[in-house]
């Protein structure tokens, strides 16, 4: 057989060929184009390892004017606002336990009394250390700031207390984490980021999966109901999830000595929510796709985000703001707060529910898309 030349004309051919099949496969190039724009935006913006304006609660059991200037000096510093004040260190802890406020500041009675007397009166930090990443800049600019906070108000005949120093006894009490443990943070979280990947993964190509091979023409002449088949398809993927998360919790504990301080069984309820959340919005991605290259391209395109804004990888509170409102659509966002909870705080269903509802709304939402663009018909 006469072996051919290299033939530009034929060549240019397979190059229109191409171009002509990218224009017909609109989504492939859309992927293409976005993924590495999500990933510069996302990148660009949501790295930030100094975040800063972490929402503080007071408890404020001094009013003389000292202990109002040492906030004020704390507040100027742009690591912490003031978004609530306590009333009593049960409803402050409450508000660390539910993650309302990454610290409490803790200023106690007679501290100005004390300050005056030069008995170095302590203040006490409470912060939610399940994150280290986010508590460990804004701590150390707070140590620093003690030695500055009220050079001001120590003048005249209180100049002989600025020669003090430390003029406060900063006492700092790292809550949940008081090693400041990385793995501690990072390995709950995995239940969450290897459940979105695999979950949406596998139910994403359900649908497509049976159109590729011919099959699909028995799913659409079964007297079944689009509901009865998608969520048939999501029941057994189900069990698979609950094993990898058996598996989690096993190497968590054996491996890297996370405390479970929670109730599992509550974990296991949460668990199951979660699963559902990403099954279903596996199957409404096997219903949109035209293949399974697609479908595999929309799952990516969904866990990228998913990691990203969800606090995994990065502070959340030290995302810019429209990050993390998209950050509190994803039910990972969620479910990283509750799985950190519970094994790290000890949260309980009355702490867990806020964010529960949110993904379990957002499973609803992805089923009734899914069941909608479910085709009784080839067409």
């Amino acid at each position: 057989m006469k072996r051919r030349e290299f033939s530009l004309r034929r060549f240019w051919t397979m190059v229109i060929k191409e171009f002509i099949q990218m224009r017909r496969d609109r989504v492939t190039f859309g992927m293409m184009i976005g993924i590495p724009l999500l990933q510069l935006v996302l990148f660009g913006y949501i790295i930030n390892s100094d975040p800063k304006h972490l929402p503080t609660a007071v408890l404020l059991r001094d009013h003389g004017p000292q202990g109002r200037t040492l906030l004020h000096a704390i507040r100027n510093s742009g690591y912490f606002d003031f978004v609530r004040e306590a009333r009593t260190e049960a409803e402050a802890h409450d508000l660390l336990a539910r993650g309302d406020v990454q610290f409490v500041v803790n200023i106690p009675e007679d501290f100005t009394r004390g300050l005056l007397r030069g008995d170095q009166p302590a203040v006490l930090v409470e912060a939610d250390a399940t994150d280290p990443a986010a508590t460990g800049n804004a701590l150390s600019a707070l140590r620093a700031l003690m030695t500055t906070a009220l050079q001001n108000d120590l003048q005249g005949p209180l100049a002989f207390l600025a020669q003090t120093e430390p003029a406060i006894d900063l006492r700092v009490h790292a809550m949940y984490n008081p090693e400041a443990i990385t793995q501690y943070n990072i390995v709950p979280g995995l239940m969450g980021v290897v459940l979105t990947m695999t979950m949406v993964m596998i139910t994403a190509l359900a649908i497509t999966r049976e159109r590729e091979r011919g099959t699909m023409e028995n799913l659409l002449a079964m007297p079944a109901h689009p509901t009865e088949v998608l969520v048939g398809k999501i029941v057994p993927y189900v069990l698979v999830g609950y094993v990898q998360v058996g598996l989690i919790l096993m190497v968590a504990r054996i491996l890297f000595h996370v405390p479970m301080v929670g109730s599992l069984p509550l974990l296991l309820t949460v668990s199951l929510v979660f699963i559902t959340a990403n099954l279903a919005m596996g199957i409404t991605f096997s219903t949109v796709a035209a293949n399974q290259l697609q479908a595999v391209q929309m799952a990516f395109f969904f866990f990228l985000p998913s990691m990203l804004l969800s606090g995994f990888m990065f502070p959340f509170r030290g995302m810019p703001g429209w990050a993390q409102v998209l950050g509190e659509v994803l039910p990972l966002t969620h479910f990283l707060r509750i799985v950190r909870g519970i094994l790290l705080k000890g949260n309980g269903f009355a702490e867990v529910v806020r964010q529960l509802w949110q993904i379990a709304l957002f499973a609803a939402i992805a089923l009734a898309i899914g069941v909608k663009r479910y085709r009784r018909t080839l067409d």
